[in-house]
């Protein structure tokens, strides 16, 4: 479904459970993000009434996933770190067309959320597959649907807008692109590292 050329090695997960004080407050501060990301989409497309309403339910949805996390991090005592640089989004960032109309530049940001979902939703199946931890595997099985959700409605609106653009053309573009960002990446514990 989700059309990602370059699978999670199951191992990350080991990794990911190695620290789990890591991965959740990167995990945290994507969730953050990704409600940041949503707003955006509002504040730059206020005309277009059916995307400002779902761009609204899914920056909830992200607030309530951060806090959602947030809990499990203060309840098992660990400390929320600061936020910090993802390598991966900025690569994705500057591989986004830039110039054009408002509605290219639309396009072009709902296509990397639903790219960043995507590999989100695959990275939370990786984990609720393979780390040994009960709570946190049931978890991210939860969150993996909610970024597929995601996912499918962002690259619904990138269709729905499309104007002049192939969209299937430039989704393939951006899926080969992250095929092979993603092949540096895995290596540590953060949700796209």
């Amino acid at each position: 479904m989700l059309g990602l050329k370059l699978k999670t090695d199951p191992r990350w997960a080991n990794i990911a459970e190695s620290n789990l004080e890591e991965i959740l407050s990167d995990h945290c501060w994507c969730e953050q993000k990704a409600a940041a990301n949503a707003m955006y989409i509002i504040i730059n497309n206020a005309e277009k009434e059916d995307l400002v309403t779902e761009m609204t339910k899914i920056c909830i949805e992200e607030m309530e996933h951060f806090q959602m996390v947030h809990n499990i991090i203060k309840t098992r005592g660990y400390e929320f770190g600061r936020e910090r640089k993802d390598d991966y989004v900025n690569e994705l960032v500057k591989f986004s067309k830039k110039g054009g109309t408002r509605n290219d530049a639309l396009i072009e940001r709902l296509l990397f959320a639903a790219m960043i979902e995507a590999r989100s939703c695959e990275r939370f199946k990786v984990l609720s597959e393979n780390i040994k931890d009960k709570e946190l595997a049931k978890f991210y099985r939860e969150l993996m649907i909610s970024e597929a959700n995601h996912y499918t409605t962002f690259l619904n609106f990138a269709r729905k807008y499309k104007e002049k653009i192939d969209i299937e053309k430039r989704w393939k573009e951006w899926l080969e692109f992250e095929g092979e960002l993603i092949s540096n990446y895995g290596k540590k514990e953060t949700v796209h590292g």
